[in-house]
C-alpha cells in the first residue's frame, strides 16, 4: 500500500509540474526550464499510457483465455468482445501519442 502511494504521489507531483510548465510555455516565457518541463510531461505521457495500455491488455487477455479454458464451447461469445475491449484500450494509447506529439511541438 506504501508504494501505491509514493507511485500516486508522485505522478501527481510530475503532473503538476508540467501544468505549469506548460502556463509558462504559453505565457511567452521561452526559458530552458518550461521546454524541458513540457518533454518531461511528453514522455510521461507516452510511457504511462503504454503501461497501462499493457497492463490492461495482459488482464483481459488472461482473464479471456482462463474463460475459454473453462467453457471452449464460449469462445464464439467471448473472442468478439475482448477483441473490441483490446481495440478501446489501445485507442487511450494512441490518444497519448497524440497528445506527447502535440506537447513535443510546444519544445
Amino acid at each position: 500500500m506504501k508504494k501505491l502511494l509514493f507511485v500516486v504521489s508522485l505522478m501527481a507531483v510530475s503532473f503538476s509540474g508540467s501544468g505549469i510548465a506548460m502556463a509558462a510555455a504559453e505565457a511567452g516565457e521561452g526559458s530552458v526550464g518550461a521546454k524541458a518541463g513540457i518533454a518531461i510531461a511528453a514522455g510521461l505521457a507516452i510511457g504511462l499510457a503504454a503501461f497501462g495500455a499493457a497492463l490492461g491488455q495482459g488482464r483481459m487477455a488472461a482473464a479471456a483465455m482462463e474463460s475459454i479454458g473453462r467453457n471452449p464451447n464460449a469462445a464464439p461469445r467471448i473472442q468478439l468482445p475482448m477483441i473490441l475491449g483490446l481495440a478501446f484500450i489501445e485507442a487511450l494509447a494512441i490518444y497519448a501519442l497524440i497528445i506527447a506529439f502535440a506537447l513535443q511541438g510546444k519544445v
